[in-house]
């Protein structure tokens, strides 16, 4: 195999050659000349030591600053970003050169600060968060777990790293849906978790990232935060009640131990007996609709047009004439019936809001429009009125909480719980451009 020669040395027999024809010619000119032996073999001795040390000179003067550059790239290699070149503000080639390598070395210094920042901040998060993160290579062996982990797993990390998810128990983790809620068994706890996985890769190999974060707390305080709406529901609704019943009924005891009895104690007694059935009546009809607002049934899909429902919905209401605002021809999926009673409710309350403010005028001067629209994933259905507005929006989804006299406070609640069954929302507000409230059922298509 043929050896080729170094670039220094390649570069000195290059300078050699280049200066060999004025070596030649001079060396020719001398013997040809008039001269004495001694004084041509001292000026050939001359010529020759000028030509050699002016070639060894030249590979010196560009071999040197590229060796220097190579020392300077081989410590950016290995990440010592403290070497400067010097010679950088030398107004040529080679003063550029060493202008962009300084540069180049500045800016991997500042970027190598940035992330062994980035990198303790992070290391710094994981070990501080209340949620478990365990990462897994493609054997299914785990990598990294962060403080969380540790303590549910109760295994210092030294004992985790290396072991398998079938020997740590979450191989169910790495498998099934990435986003789900499981119920799991730990050694260093237990309840119901939140599941998330996620794939990524570190140095080209596939990696899987697995976070757990413990929901039993925020559910038992839901539940009793929930317990405690419910019982102060319950309980307002209980005392209206059951606070005349008790007085009517102490009342009417003490008129039946009197003797004699008063003159109009059949009165007395009617009367009373008739509160005490309205009060009961009441009561019964609360807890009915609490129990109608507990059993929502699970909506049973078909193939529903936007369209026919819309204009469904304004011919039922007889108050007023409801305007239909077209939009494009839309077909989803989703429970005629419930959608029908959700449209209905938005209506019947955008007729009162309209009817409340002309009163005075007839209904003729009333307006409730209805419409739809659609983008590429989802279909709003919209009810708008002129009436007064919505003064407090805060407790519009509040069960039992009306602003009307014979309201039950229970439309907007199952309204919403309908949208969400549909995997959508129902927003109600203000109108920017009039007076009045818009109502927002948004489905997904």
């Amino acid at each position: 195999m043929k050896r080729r020669l170094a670039y220094e040395s390649r570069l000195a027999l290059k300078s050699l050659l280049a200066g060999l024809p004025a070596v030649a010619v001079a060396a020719l000119l001398l013997w040809a000349g008039d001269f004495s032996p001694q004084t041509r073999w001292t000026l050939l001795l001359l010529i020759v030591a000028f030509w050699l040390g002016f070639s060894l000179s030249l590979r010196e003067r560009i071999a040197r600053p590229l060796q220097t550059m190579a020392n300077l790239v081989s410590a950016l290699r290995e990440e010592d970003f403290s070497v400067r070149a010097r010679g950088a503000r030398q107004p040529d080639s080679l003063g550029e050169l060493a202008r962009e390598v300084n540069a180049l070395s500045e800016t991997l210094r500042e970027q190598r600060l940035g992330a062994l920042e980035a990198s303790a901040l992070l290391r710094k998060v994981m070990g501080e968060i209340d949620v478990a993160v365990f990462t897994f290579d493609e054997t299914q062996c785990l990598r990294l777990v962060n403080r969380a982990g540790q303590r549910l797993l109760a295994r210092p990390p030294e004992r985790l790293l290396g072991l398998t998810a079938t020997e740590l128990g979450l191989a169910d983790c790495l498998s099934g849906d990435p986003a789900r809620n499981v119920e799991i068994q730990f050694p260093g706890a237990q309840g119901r978790w939140g599941l998330r996985r996620s794939m990524f890769r570190q140095s080209g190999r596939p990696h899987q990232l697995v976070v757990l974060s413990d929901l039993s707390r925020p559910l038992r305080e839901e539940e009793r935060q929930a317990w405690q709406r419910l019982i102060r529901v319950l309980g307002h609704e209980l005392n209206n009640s059951l606070a005349p019943i008790k007085s009517i009924a102490e009342s009417l005891g003490r008129s039946l131990r009197s003797e004699p009895r008063p003159s109009d104690w059949d009165e007395d007694l009617r009367a009373g007996l008739a509160v005490i059935s309205s009060r009961a009546e009441a009561l019964t009809r609360f807890l009915n609709a609490y129990s109608r607002l507990a059993r929502l049934p699970a909506p049973r899909f078909a193939s529903v047009d936007i369209a026919a429902l819309v204009h469904r919905v304004a011919g039922l209401e007889t108050r007023l004439t409801v305007a239909v605002r077209p939009g494009p021809e839309v077909v989803i999926r989703a429970d005629g019936d419930q959608l029908e009673h959700l449209l209905i409710n938005l209506t019947r309350n955008a007729a009162d809001a309209a009817l409340e403010v002309s009163s005075s005028a007839g209904p003729s001067e009333s307006h409730v429009v209805i419409g739809w629209s659609r983008d590429a994933v989802h279909v709003e259905v919209f009810v708008e009125d002129d009436g007064p507005g919505l003064p407090e929006t805060s407790n519009l989804f509040v069960p039992f909480f009306t602003t009307k006299a014979s309201g039950s406070g229970i439309g907007l609640v199952l309204s919403r719980q309908i949208a969400e069954a549909h995997g959508g929302s129902l927003t109600l507000g203000n109108r920017s451009d009039a007076c009045g409230c818009r109502a927002v059922l948004r489905l997904p298509l």
